[in-house]
Order: C-alpha cells, then structure tokens, then sequence
C-alpha cells in the first residue's frame, strides 16, 4: 500500500508541474500579441481597437456583418472597419481600413514608439472625414494614438 501512496504522490507532483508548465506558455503566448489593442488620441477623440490574430471584434453599427478584426471611430464620420493588414513585426504593420458604407478605402500604417504609445500615419489621400459644423474635413493625417 505504501508504493502506491508514493506512486500517487509522484504522479500528482508531475502532473502539477506539467500543468503549471502549459499554463506558463499560455500565459506567455497571450502576452506576445502586440496587435491586440485598443487605442486613443484623447487630442482627436479617435478610437482605434484591432485584433490582427482573429476576427473577434464586434464593429458598432455592424453588428449584422458578425465578427472582424477591428475598427476606427470615435469623432469621425461614420465607422471605418479592418478589411485588410500586413503586420511587419512588434512595433509596425499596416491596416487597410474601409468606410461603414464600403465605398471608400484607406491605408495607413501604426507603429509602436514606446510601451503606450503609437503613431497612427494615413498614407496616400486620407479619405477619414468628420463633421465640422455643416462640412466634412479632413482629419489630421498623422494622429499619436495611447493605449487604453
């Protein structure tokens, strides 16, 4: 009866350990995903929230078109959404981003220059709009954007 005790024992600690191992790398896993974001520039009021790993956010207004991988809004005109990406490494990749009616799109680029901080910058002609009294204006074409 003792060997087996001891058996029992030896086994329990092993698959604790292994358990403890697998959440380790999990763990680690889920913190190496640095486009899984929500963002800010609090100067605009413009919100940028990506998950270039999965489709698994929800678009407001867009609900009925299901899951993507993220969107623009805040005060701009409308809802710009995720159709496209290419992430170069950690700290750059570049989004292609279309407009809720999908008749427009644009480019830009998102690069991370500190632990909170990134630099949104639109490439090409910035399409992105807001209302400003009775007009659509641009807005600004590069934008610092914080972690929230």
């Amino acid at each position: 009866m003792r060997n087996y005790t001891r058996i029992i024992a030896k086994l329990h600690r092993r698959s604790l350990a292994t358990f403890a191992g697998v959440f380790a790398i999990f763990t680690a896993v889920l913190a190496e995903q640095p486009w899984k974001l929500q963002l800010h520039s609090p100067e605009e009021k413009i919100d940028l929230r990506i998950d270039l790993y999965e489709e698994s956010i929800e678009v407001p207004g867009l609900e009925a078109f299901g899951l993507m991988n993220g969107y623009l809004g805040g005060n701009i005109y409308g809802v710009w959404y995720v159709v496209g990406f290419d992430i170069k490494d950690d700290r750059h990749a570049t989004l292609t981003i279309a407009n809720d009616l999908g008749s427009e799109d644009q480019k830009l680029t998102l690069t991370q220059t500190s632990d909170s901080t990134y630099q949104l910058k639109f490439l090409g002609y910035n399409a992105v709009k807001r209302a400003q009294g009775k007009k659509l204006v641009k807005i600004p074409g590069e934008m610092k954007m914080l972690k929230k």
